[in-house]
């Protein structure tokens, strides 16, 4: 899956990389994904988030990736600018 995130109240990159790397935590402790910045680095505002779900089972992974994505939009700080999930 790819997030395109906005933060709109960073300033700077250290504001950034603080509220990027609780989300981070935050989504792999809750649902047991592997979660990376993969792009965007250099942007203030802009996250570019990866996240992966391993099963044998099409519709867990599913099911994970879009629990992950409401528990993005329901962050009062972070806005879902857009968002892809690919099961292969």
């Amino acid at each position: 899956m790819n997030l395109i995130l906005n933060i709109p109240a960073a300033r700077s990159l250290k504001d950034k990389r603080r509220v990027v790397k609780s989300l981070i935590t935050r989504i792999q402790n809750r649902h047991n994904a592997s979660v990376a910045e993969v792009g965007d680095n250099d942007k203030w505002q802009t996250v570019r988030l990866g996240a992966a779900v391993v099963s044998n089972r099409g519709d867990h992974v599913n099911s994970q990736l879009s629990s992950i994505v409401k528990m993005v939009e329901r962050e009062r700080d972070i806005f879902v600018v857009d968002y892809e999930i690919e099961i292969g």
